[in-house]
């Protein structure tokens, strides 16, 4: 649901429940789907950064008293640029269903930044697992810490 890259209702109220005990952290992705889910802080920098990429949607986290939220990334954008990429893999014939063409994986992934149509934050077209930020984004999150997540440049030449 979180992960299709496209505006949806207000689903209701959510509940997620930690999965890993340990340090608490601004920003990490859930087990299920991948969803991203942020502390308030962080939900601010997306709310103010990329107003017209995202929805959040409030979370209650079992045990847990501060503010949560999903971020549902809305907008899916066709800018892979596989000539650049170091590495990448197709599903096959085999593939589950609706998987068909899809990318399996992709090392040493690149983008074509003029593709992306301005977006702060979104999805990749055949390769939803990678929630791609802008760099003014990530600066953003980096500035308040604490995260569950780390960062790799998708633009430019890729890494040896």
């Amino acid at each position: 649901m979180f992960v299709d890259g496209r505006i949806l209702p207000d689903p209701g109220p959510l509940k997620a429940r930690v999965a890993h005990p340990g340090t608490s952290r601004d920003f990490v992705f859930s087990s299920i789907e991948e969803t991203p889910i942020v502390s308030e802080a962080i939900a601010t920098v997306f709310k103010t950064l990329a107003p017209d990429d995202v929805q959040l949607f409030p979370v209650s986290i079992e045990g847990v008293p501060e503010p949560y939220f999903v971020i549902n990334a809305t907008k899916v954008i066709d800018c892979i640029d596989e000539a650049r990429c170091r590495e990448v893999h197709h599903y096959d014939e085999d593939a589950p269903p609706g998987l068909e063409g899809e990318y399996n994986w992709i090392y040493g992934l690149r983008i074509d930044p003029s593709k992306t149509e301005g977006a702060q934050v979104f999805l990749l077209k055949k390769f939803k697992v990678a929630f791609i930020v802008s760099e003014d984004v990530k600066n953003a999150l980096e500035a308040v810490g604490n995260l569950g997540v780390s960062f790799e440049r998708v633009t430019g030449l890729p890494s040896t």
